[in-house]
């Protein structure tokens, strides 16, 4: 008769389709590599399959092995889930929460959010991961990210997504380009005008691409920042006008002393901004995060 396989070893298991190697897996579990390499072993006795393909370099999983991790991803992730409600229930917002932002939102907002979070909830401790969001929405739904900050729009089934504010995207050029000379500037005069963005995984980009197509301006594919800092450089040195982040020009690097804001009228764009989290796992943590943001957002 099989027996039922320990937590461990599912972790284990999960740890190696994670990283391909015996040797990553163990560094990333904290074990030595022959202990992982037995219990993965001895998973698979317990449960009488082949689950690794060991001859394969980078290490890969049989066609059971594959079902078997999705399975055990999702019992871990509910493991986690009762540990989080449990402490929740004793000591209230608390513990280890991974939050995924975006590079072009994160270091402009989160800051004073962070440095309130951890004074008034000490038990929390707040890890941020920045990335672009179409690599972070599968880390949440396996639960390696617990909660994203998104900029653009999130609808799924399995997600609950709080809207928390809408951030204004601003039209800046360099001080002597003709369309910072011009006074009285309104959204026809922006039909031709060169535009600068940000590399293809952005949804910033695609934002960017609408505003180019809404206002009959030329989006330059052969100039793209890899940054909001390098975009603004960009800008500066007069090869192009750019459609920037309220948030990251009134910060303290956000480039108000080398670009010009451009006041046009009728000129309106803007991204949402979201919390997303899964629907199966909503937290007091959670909500006092986004709850923070949206506070936060409305006095910056």
């Amino acid at each position: 008769m099989l027996t039922m396989p320990k937590l461990r070893q599912l972790e284990y298991l999960v740890a190696l389709d994670d990283h391909a190697t015996f040797r990553k897996a163990a560094q990333a579990v904290g074990v030595s590599q022959p202990t992982l390499t037995q219990q993965v072993q001895a998973l698979e006795a317990r449960l009488g399959a082949q689950l690794v393909q060991r001859k394969s370099s980078p290490v890969s999983l049989t066609p059971i092995g594959r079902e078997i991790v999705s399975r055990a991803r999702r019992i871990l992730l509910g493991i986690d889930e009762i540990r989080k409600f449990a402490s929740e229930d004793s000591v209230g917002v608390a513990g280890i929460v991974r939050l995924g932002i975006s590079a072009t939102l994160g270091p402009y907002l989160m800051p004073e959010i962070v440095a309130g979070l951890h004074r008034d909830f000490p038990a929390m401790r707040l890890h941020l991961v920045e990335g672009m969001l179409d690599d972070q929405l599968p880390l949440l739904r396996r639960g390696a990210l617990d909660l994203i900050i998104a900029t653009g729009t999130v609808r799924s089934q399995d997600l609950e997504t709080v809207a928390l504010f809408d951030e204004p995207l601003r039209l800046v050029a360099a001080p002597d380009h003709p369309l910072a000379l011009k006074s009285g500037l309104s959204c026809a005069d922006l039909a031709g005008a060169k535009v600068l963005g940000l590399g293809s995984g952005h949804v910033l980009q695609h934002m960017i691409a609408e505003q180019c197509i809404h206002h009959s301006m030329e989006l330059l594919a052969d100039y793209q920042g890899s940054s909001l800092d390098s975009l603004c450089q960009m800008v500066a040195s007069g090869m192009g006008i750019a459609i920037l982040p309220d948030l990251y020009l009134r910060s303290a690097v956000g480039g108000r002393n080398v670009v010009q804001h451009l006041q046009v009228g009728g000129w309106s764009a803007c991204r949402p901004v979201s919390a997303v989290w899964r629907a199966d796992a909503g937290h007091k943590s959670h909500a006092e995060i986004a709850q923070r943001i949206r506070q936060t957002a409305q006095v910056l």
